[in-house]
């Protein structure tokens, strides 16, 4: 004869696989973003920035922060065979369900490193077809910039180059000024109209 214990354990230990696999679905269900962040310095404004938007996306996405630092100067004499930078950053684009671009303003424009990093990324998979995709073929996209001034220029050749590309730009950019202490402290402070501009652009990603 079943004691009380043994006849509660059986639907109690069913919960607990019910649960246990309920969360390994919402695991599996959150997306992947891709953070690219367009200052190399360590601690950079930008990616302070960034560390906000993940915090923002905590529970709701899964961040990863693409390391481009040793990606060589585009130069088609390197195409093939693929370099292992190249092919780690295709790698982290392909992975990734959307892109959140962190950029300051380099004299009113796109820092190289990220242009140079797009024009990597921009190239055809196969190199036969160079009208063909790339790994950024309708890639979801966005971009936040931190920058004393020239937001409207920089986020205008976003614009006009990340659809070129071919990829998809979603959600109002971001522009935030550097406040004048972070200049000797070393630490933005975002403001809750900036904070409320990463919220949306976060939901944007989400929601794609």
């Amino acid at each position: 004869r079943l004691s009380d214990d043994n006849l509660i354990s059986i639907p109690r230990e069913k919960t607990s696989l019910s649960w246990t696999n309920h969360s390994r679905k919402e695991e599996k269900n959150l997306k992947n973003i891709l953070f690219v962040v367009g200052s190399l310095r360590k601690g950079s404004f930008n990616h302070q920035m960034a560390e906000k938007a993940e915090r923002i996306l905590e529970g709701k996405a899964t961040v990863t922060y693409l390391d481009y630092s040793n990606l060589p100067l585009m130069n088609q004499d390197l195409e093939t065979p693929v370099l292992p930078e190249v092919q780690a950053a295709r790698d982290a684009f392909g992975k990734a369900d959307a892109v959140w671009i962190f950029s300051p303003a380099y004299n009113f424009a796109i820092p190289g490193t990220v242009k140079n990093l797009l024009d990597w990324m921009s190239r055809a998979l196969d190199l036969s077809d160079t009208h063909g995709p790339s790994i950024l073929q309708d890639k979801v996209v966005t971009v936040s910039a931190m920058a004393n001034a020239g937001h409207e220029p920089l986020f205008a050749a976003y614009n006009a180059l990340l659809p070129f590309i071919r990829m998809q730009v979603v959600g109002e950019f971001t522009g935030a000024k550097i406040n004048p202490e972070a200049w000797g402290t070393g630490v933005v402070t975002l403001s809750d109209e900036v904070v409320a501009g990463l919220e949306k652009q976060a939901e944007a990603l989400l929601n794609v």
